[in-house]
């Protein structure tokens, strides 16, 4: 009985393995030539305007003096000069600077994606297809939030390019193929596959890339990540330099709305709240009593902003935006710039142990907002080890704040609770246990009031943004 079994197990082991082998390809070949003629070298030229002397003299190694204009070449482009014949160089003189990327056109007409960082600037940009042939292009539109750009070339005929696949379909472990122009290397195709899905990496507000083991380096900016099926899946955008085998890539499922906006009307249009928040961490979880990682706590409200007119107020728990349960801070800046502008959406809040819901009509962002995570966590005095002092008429004019609104942070002991929740001198104490304190004496009233054994909820602000923290007294 038990050689039977050994038996069936074996085959169903080796029946796994040879399914495996049947999807892995035994090459690629015939994908790259399908794929390769949609993706493009982009290359860009810009100005910038020198940092050397107008004049200066070069001495080489056997103590003989070069002046700029007799260096070799090889010595003027290391100091960033023109080759000789081309003009002369010098602190105060515009230069060009030239770089490459990649991109991968999306449209027959010839527009093409690519990031924005590398056409960011640009005085002239130049499209190279992969016959070789170098056409102008001009930019349609671009974002920064999402280091995206599409720009277009006038080619005069029906041109190769790829579609957008679906990148939430894709898994951890699905082969992906990297197109573009590492190190200026024209037509360099790369494999590997899907290692990880959802990744921030700080790049920006809309962080959600496709990590990959597919090789990217420096010029592969801006070329597509392409599934099995021919599929732009990704844009190729960043990379670990300290690392092998980590690259970065835009979903599709983000490019295609950007793609959309910038095509329509040359830039994003995104949904806005007006409202910083942070993380509900444990401390600040078992304060407020709800569940920790559920939610993200108000630490303050733009006046005038969306969020502020239908009454958001700090110190709420958003639990649901849309009712879409919110579980981290990472997912609601994209869930409400997603949002139409002019959308009413219902939000449910937590405040004071009570749900409460209310209909918010979201707003426009500006064109520098966003909804800001202020996750880094602060803290308080007596035996929270630090000192505070009341703001007077006369600091107000020196340090910008305004009197008798909170109170100074103006020593924090190295060590002790409020140093290791983050207080740092300069914060200014605006709430204890959600008590407005705004001398001394309120301070210390305040503290009266509280036995502080599951910590003293505070709201402290820092550079004009506000946050809530939770500090554990000692004794």
């Amino acid at each position: 009985m038990i050689k039977k079994l050994i038996v069936v197990l074996s085959l169903l082991v080796a029946g796994a393995g040879a399914a495996w082998a049947q999807d892995r390809p035994d090459s690629f070949a015939d994908l790259v030539d399908e794929i390769s003629p949609a993706v493009v070298n982009i290359r860009t030229t810009k100005t910038v305007t020198s940092s050397l002397p107008n004049r200066f003299t070069f001495r080489g190694p056997g103590g003989q003096e070069f002046d700029q204009d007799d260096m070799p070449d090889m010595l003027r482009r290391f100091f960033g000069l023109p080759d000789n014949g081309g003009g002369g160089g010098g602190g105060g003189r515009d230069l060009k600077q030239r770089s490459l990327g990649s991109g991968v056109i999306v449209d027959k007409d010839g527009y093409v994606l690519t990031n924005n960082h590398v056409i960011a600037n640009a005085d002239e940009i130049m499209v190279m297809l992969s016959s070789g042939e170098e056409l102008p292009a001009r930019i349609v539109g671009r974002d920064a939030k999402t280091d995206l750009a599409l720009v277009k070339v006038a080619p005069g005929k029906n041109m190769p390019f790829l579609p957008l696949g679906d990148s939430e379909k894709l898994r951890v472990g699905d082969w992906v193929l990297a197109l573009g122009n590492p190190f200026g290397l024209t037509s360099t195709v790369t494999a590997g596959i899907v290692s990880a899905k959802g990744r921030n990496i700080g790049a920006g507000p809309y962080d959600d890339f496709i990590q990959t083991d597919a090789s990217i380096n420096p010029g592969n900016s801006g070329g597509p990540l392409v599934d099995l099926g021919g599929r732009v899946v990704g844009i190729n955008t960043a990379i670990v330099a300290q690392g092998q085998g980590i690259g970065f890539a835009i979903p599709s499922s983000l490019v295609g709305e950007v793609m959309k906006q910038l095509r329509e009307q040359g830039k994003v249009t995104r949904g806005w709240l007006g409202i910083y928040f942070q993380r509900v961490n444990r401390d600040l979880a078992r304060v407020f009593a709800i569940d920790e990682n559920k939610g993200v706590l108000v630490s303050d409200v733009m006046p005038g902003g969306p969020a502020a007119k239908a009454g958001l107020k700090r110190g709420d728990i958003i639990l649901s935006f849309d009712d879409k349960e919110i579980n981290n801070g990472q997912t609601l800046p994209r869930m409400v710039a997603e949002t139409p502008v002019g959308s009413k959406v219902k939000v449910t809040v937590m405040r004071q142990g009570e749900k409460i819901g209310l209909n918010i009509v979201i707003g426009e962002m500006p064109e520098d907002g966003e909804e800001v995570s202020s996750s880094s966590p602060l803290m308080p005095d007596s035996n929270l080890g630090m000192n505070l002092q009341e703001i007077t008429p006369g600091m107000t004019q020196h340090l910008n704040l305004e009197a008798g609104a909170g109170l100074l942070v103006i020593s924090v002991e190295s060590g002790g609770p409020a140093d290791e929740a983050g207080v740092m001198k300069g914060d200014v104490l605006l709430e204890v246990s959600r008590t407005a304190v705004n001398t001394l004496r309120e301070f210390r009233e305040a503290l009266s009031r509280l036995d502080g054994k599951e910590g003293i909820l505070l709201l402290l602000q820092r550079s004009n943004v506000t946050h809530y923290v939770v500090v554990r007294p000692e004794g």
